[in-house]
């Protein structure tokens, strides 16, 4: 069988058919570069009318990256799937859930693991980039922190938690808190460490895509 074995042949005529397939003339020109990514990274077309954004998260994210701040995430399957390379001042990637404290917070609230952890991004969460790729707990209870008088403001937020109990209700509560921070999300249930990863890259990546 013959097929496409050149790196950059692949990825030239992915973007080319993702270009081919889906008309971004709905999505701001700031943002479209990062939605191409996230079409490329489940190679679905169809979840563009799901996405959903607030103001411009691309541009802050990025001014943030270049400032040196970190990118808080919530699965260390997020984690792996940024390309550290890309980031511009050798950013950290944290991810608290497996830190020692996480657990013991879980139990003393009654939480998950997930939403715990978020609790010890608050040293980091100023001016920082935000992107949760699993639990929706995890923006659950980011949203309750923001929501707090006081609480010290990430820069963006890319939040694609998946699954069939509380994804989709976690994003509409994001779109619904108008916080006056920048995101993107995706309605429904889809979502995954894929997107919230490849959100990630785009930013980092800049001009350089």
């Amino acid at each position: 069988m013959e097929y496409l074995k050149d790196p950059e042949a692949i990825y030239s005529a992915s973007f080319a058919a993702i270009a081919d397939a889906v008309d971004l003339e709905p999505v701001p020109q700031a943002l479209r570069k990062t939605v191409t990514r996230l079409i490329h990274s489940c190679g679905m077309p169809e979840i563009l009318p799901n996405l959903h954004w607030a103001d411009n998260p691309v541009t802050p994210a990025r001014e943030a990256l270049n400032k040196g701040k970190p990118v808080l995430v919530d699965a260390t399957m997020v984690a792996s799937g940024i390309t550290t390379r890309f980031l511009p001042r050798q950013n950290d990637v944290i991810c608290t859930l497996n830190a020692p404290e996480t657990s013991d917070i879980a139990q003393q609230t009654s939480t998950t693991r997930s939403a715990a952890a978020v609790d010890l991004w608050g040293p980091h969460l100023e001016g920082a980039v935000i992107a949760i790729g699993n639990a929706p707990t995890a923006l659950f209870r980011l949203l309750e922190i923001l929501q707090q008088p006081e609480t010290s403001r990430p820069a963006a937020i890319f939040a694609f938690p998946v699954g069939f109990v509380g994804a989709a209700e976690s994003k509409e509560t994001l779109i619904e808190a108008r916080l006056d921070i920048p995101y993107l999300t995706l309605r429904g249930r889809q979502g995954g460490s894929a997107f919230a990863a490849a959100a990630i890259n785009a930013v980092a990546l800049g001009d350089q895509q």
